[in-house]
């Protein structure tokens, strides 16, 4: 089985570890040449390519037989050329992969919108509140439009994403002591790596297509998470301005049960000890 990763950040690499140790023929990709050598260390072939580049994707899918889109946007990126051209890219070098039988993409449980903290399920409209969410919407689409009999489309829609090296307590440390703009109340999506790859691969397993909402089962209020992280951590309170407007642009709680009746049984449905 080939199976090839487009984008080999901290989710990529961490799936191309395991593929290759289930025995999966793995080509890791990544935009810096200087990745190169780490990256052969953990998959068979590793190739230099850009999302917006035709020829090396199409030389990318060749005899593939699963791909995993794992792109990332930092902070200062451009999300439509990293998100959604990949995405066309992708799409418009599927005729020259006939033996392509799935595709698999990581999105983000924020193409939702505001609900106003009610739960959504995958069949709710995404209702995205910003620009980034709503190319993120029209990237899950553009795949989601190349599904045939043949082919699946496996859209995964991720929590916020900790685990080594994303501890809660690093990601919340600047925030120590600060006072916040809203009540901080609410939802908080989150999903551990070690989900995000169990899950990956369990849908390259069981050939599953369609959405998937990927987050755990324990959903806090962002106040409650922060104050146990900062508790747990020995990290100065953070204070809340309820006189303030939130900075957050979407309320949601997301229900992970498809992915749950599909069969897959999650290893950290819980915060662990913080």
């Amino acid at each position: 089985m080939n199976a090839a990763i487009l984008g080999c950040g901290y989710v990529g690499t961490a799936v191309a570890r395991l593929w290759t140790a289930q025995g999966l023929q793995v080509t890791a990709t990544t935009t810096h040449p200087g990745r190169v050598e780490e990256l052969q260390t953990m998959a068979a072939a590793v190739a230099v390519v850009n999302g917006s580049n035709p020829v090396g994707i199409a030389d990318l899918l060749h005899n593939q037989n699963t791909v995993l889109i794992c792109v990332g946007a930092g902070r200062q990126a451009n999300y439509e050329e990293t998100y959604l051209n990949t995405a066309k890219t992708v799409v418009t070098a599927l005729d020259q992969a006939p033996q392509l039988r799935q595709i698999i993409f990581t999105s983000t449980y924020s193409v939702y919108g505001n609900y106003e903290g009610a739960w959504v399920r995958e069949d709710d409209p995404a209702k995205p509140a910003t620009d980034n969410g709503r190319i993120m919407a029209a990237t899950e689409q553009t795949l989601l439009d190349a599904a045939t009999g043949d082919r699946a489309v496996c859209i995964f829609r991720l929590g916020g994403i900790y685990g080594p090296g994303r501890e809660l307590a690093k990601i919340y440390s600047r925030a120590a002591g600060s006072t916040r703009p809203g009540s901080g109340h609410e939802a908080s999506n989150w999903i551990h790596l070690d989900d995000i790859v169990g899950a990956i691969a369990f849908a390259q397993t069981h050939h599953l297509s369609g959405l998937y909402n990927l987050v755990q089962d324990e959903i806090p209020t962002v106040r409650e998470l922060i104050d146990c992280v900062c508790a747990a951590n020995h990290l100065a309170p953070v204070q809340w301005d309820p006189s303030q407007p939130s900075a957050r642009p979407y309320n949601v709680r997301v229900s992970n049960q498809k992915l749950k009746a599909a069969g897959y049984g999650f290893r950290r449905p819980c915060f662990e000890g913080i």
